[in-house]
């Protein structure tokens, strides 16, 4: 399953809508999306969305679509 993790680059500052980011990770669950992103990265973790169905489409059409792998 693919899933969007929404994220700020810097965890000790106080959080903005316009800093944060996004990255996408294929992987079987949520809780490994996020145990992925803590363990090869500092970033600060805002959300986590499971992508399927249209939303997936969706996204893959944006231009800054692509799955990271760590």
């Amino acid at each position: 399953m693919v899933f969007k993790v929404l994220f700020q680059t810097a965890a000790e500052s106080t959080p903005k809508r316009e800093a944060t980011k996004a990255i996408y990770l294929e992987v079987p669950t949520k809780e490994d999306a996020i145990q992925l992103v803590e363990t090869h990265t500092d970033y600060h973790i805002e959300f986590v969305e499971p992508l399927e169905g249209k939303f997936l489409e969706y996204e893959q059409k944006n231009p800054d679509y692509k799955i990271t792998t760590f």
